[in-house]
């Protein structure tokens, strides 16, 4: 990533290039990566490839001005921090679905980042509605966050699953806890951008995966809510928690929505198709 993608992209978050990678310049990278860049699945449902390879990345966040889901956005926001001298480190997670289960492996990407004032922290731009700051990893109480209350806590004796005992003693797994809930399970190895390419093929083209059964496309208000266009439900929440919804109508109004309170220029309504529903 030279300087001049990195030039764009912070004029693409609308933040100026910081002097030092400090955790305050990450604090500020996050929340305008929140507020700026959509997490959407619209590329599913337009029939658009998903590359997990850095150019095609910034093509796509930067170049195209259009979001992603979680391995295209901190695929992509992981290269901008290491291009600003942040220490970056890519993990693997699995996600929580129902009754607590454990999704696939290499469900999520997330980022543990260093800074130059310490600390090891968790950033994740690719998770919807999740924490607006970096969580502090090794840190064990609540961490408050305009989103909720977070906690990082040790996973239990059963994320060893069929890793070595003393492999896991080396790194133990982390979930991830919002407002009591636990939202992913980490696995604190290394990983490289295209161990997710199995990860990002089977949320894209499985019946099984929600991102193919579903439209979303959502931000963070500069006010500290969100809103939200899932087909042509068009929802507001308040930094409250309270909440407007309303149907959209023609095609030309969801366009409109897209453009105007996202930034995305498509050329049509994404629809998702009734293979992708199983039908």
């Amino acid at each position: 990533m030279d300087s001049v993608e990195v030039d764009a992209y912070l004029r693409r978050l609308g933040v100026e290039h910081p002097a030092w990678p400090t955790v305050d310049v990450l604090r500020e990278l996050q929340l305008r990566h929140l507020q700026t860049v959509p997490f959407e699945n619209l590329s599913i449902h337009l029939g658009e490839e998903i590359v997990l390879e850095e150019k095609r990345l910034l093509d796509k966040v930067v170049g195209a001005r259009r979001g992603g889901f979680c391995y295209e956005l901190n695929g992509s926001f992981g290269a901008l921090l290491g291009a600003l001298g942040f220490d970056v480190t890519l993990l693997a997670a699995r996600v929580y679905g129902q009754e607590e289960r454990l999704g696939i492996p290499y469900d999520h990407m997330a980022l543990q980042v260093g800074t130059v004032d310490g600390g090891a922290w968790l950033a994740d731009v690719g998770f919807g509605a999740h924490s607006h700051y970096p969580l502090a990893l090794e840190a064990r109480g609540e961490q408050v966050d305009p989103a909720g209350v977070f906690r990082v806590v040790e996973a239990g004796p059963d994320a060893a699953g069929v890793r070595g005992a003393q492999e896991t003693a080396e790194a133990a797994d982390l979930d991830v806890v919002m407002d009591g809930r636990p939202q992913y399970r980490l696995d604190r190895r290394p990983r490289a951008l295209g161990d997710f390419v199995a990860g990002a093929w089977w949320h894209s083209t499985s019946p099984l995966s929600h991102f193919t059964q579903s439209l979303v496309c959502s931000r963070v208000t500069e006010e500290g809510g969100r809103i939200t266009l899932s087909g042509r439900t068009f929802k507001t929440t308040a930094a409250d928690g309270s909440r407007e919804e309303r149907e959209l109508g023609s095609d030309e109004e969801v366009l409109r929505v897209y453009r105007e309170r996202f930034g995305i220029e498509v050329d049509r309504v994404p629809t998702v198709s009734k293979a992708d529903r199983g039908g």
